[in-house]
């Protein structure tokens, strides 16, 4: 008798790993791929991180941490909303979590249950549908316009058929780096307090915008789930460590479901990550060197004939509308790295229903690997006409 396997795992594949993974065998075997398919920065984490990590690792003892984080790291995050949001929070409200992945988890978890059901724009992250999907929690997508800069609005929500119990909203966007004015998310927070919605804001790519102000939900809603990571403004993603800001009612269960899930983030992690917010000039440099490679990608991706982009507001990605090429982004990208040796992601993984005609690009690598990859779609692209 074959045993039996949960309906869990039985979710979509995060799409852009699959590319990765494709790519990275390609590379193996001897090719040359552009990589602009995974949103990872190109610049390693910041010095004094990495310095602060080698001394810990020869003087530490980095052994469990208390499950909410460490003080000390809890304490500078608080600061760090005063210093950049004006906004006072309370370090016991700071939950430090295994990459922010830990922290969708524990937020899912601890804020709704089977059957409940919660708001996501499409185009968006994928893994919010899929984790919401895995714990039995009804995904309801927002098929949002480009006249609302692909966000989620009032308008949209309140034609929704049935309650809602929760909204997730990410400022700057993945995949398409758009964001919501401070107008915007007031109305968001406004009516979500009004209808009794639990708002998660996603906020993983403050820090990294282009003439636009990062708000955070915070400023509006104190019960708001603010989620955030070291990962893409910080440059820490292989370090796996990001933080929640949670309201004092949740702090508990939280604390709870983090102690039995992950016991603790990573010690090394936590204790050089304090210096993360003393390497501002740094990282501010890293964001100068992603604007250059946005206006590279901006200017020369329509004499491809990649003409019809989102506006790039924040994060580090290009989302264009391929629909006058193809109508199977999936097997556009296939035939995009085999051919051109660039890697892309098929927009497929942020919306299912409509982006068969989308494809995302990140410009989160080098200035080089922009100019290559960009140059070899020219060349593709004017080759199959």
């Amino acid at each position: 008798m074959a045993l039996k396997i949960s309906t869990r795992g039985q979710i979509d594949p995060f799409i852009v790993m699959d590319v990765m993974r494709e790519a990275n065998a390609l590379d193996a075997a001897g090719g040359d791929i552009v990589h602009l398919e995974v949103g990872q920065p190109g610049t390693p984490a910041p010095e004094r991180v990495r310095e602060a990590a080698a001394a810990a690792a020869l003087s530490e003892r980095l052994g469990y941490t208390d499950a909410m984080g460490i003080a000390p790291l809890r304490e500078r995050i608080a600061q760090h909303y005063q210093n950049f949001y004006g906004v006072d929070v309370d370090p016991a409200g700071v939950v430090v979590t295994t990459g922010s992945s830990g922290s969708f988890l524990l937020s899912f978890l601890a804020a709704f249950d089977v059957g409940d059901r919660v708001a996501l724009a499409a185009p968006g992250y994928p893994a919010y549908r899929n984790i919401l999907s895995a714990l039995g929690v009804e995904p309801v997508v927002l098929e949002t316009r480009l006249e609302d800069r692909f966000q989620p609005t009032p308008e949209l929500l309140a034609q929704v058929d049935g309650p809602l119990d929760g909204l997730i909203v990410a400022s700057p966007s993945n995949p398409t780096g758009t964001m919501i004015d401070r107008d915007g998310m007031e109305a968001l927070t406004q009516y979500c307090h009004e209808n009794g919605i639990r708002l998660i804001s996603d906020e993983i790519y403050h820090g990294i915008t282009f003439g636009h102000e990062s708000v955070t939900a915070l400023s509006f809603d104190p019960t708001a789930l603010i989620i955030n990571s070291f990962s893409k403004y910080f440059s820490m993603t292989g370090w796996r460590l990001g933080w929640m800001i949670v309201p004092p009612d949740m702090a508990r269960s939280i604390e709870c479901l983090a102690q039995n899930l992950f016991i603790s983030a990573p010690s090394l992690s936590q204790v050089a990550a304090l210096a993360a917010f003393d390497s501002h000039d740094e990282l501010r440099e890293n964001v100068a060197r992603y604007a250059k490679n946005r206006e590279i990608l901006l200017t020369e991706l329509p004499k491809a004939g990649f003409d019809r982009l989102a506006p790039a507001d924040g994060a580090f990605y290009i989302y264009a509308d391929v629909s006058g090429m193809t109508n199977d982004s999936a097997e556009f990208c296939r035939r995009m790295l085999t051919e051109a040796q660039v890697a892309a992601t098929p927009g497929l993984d942020f919306d299912p229903y409509r982006g068969n005609t989308y494809v995302r690009f990140s410009f989160a690598g080098s200035e080089d690997d922009i100019t290559r990859g960009v140059q070899r779609l020219q060349d593709w692209r004017n080759n199959a006409n």
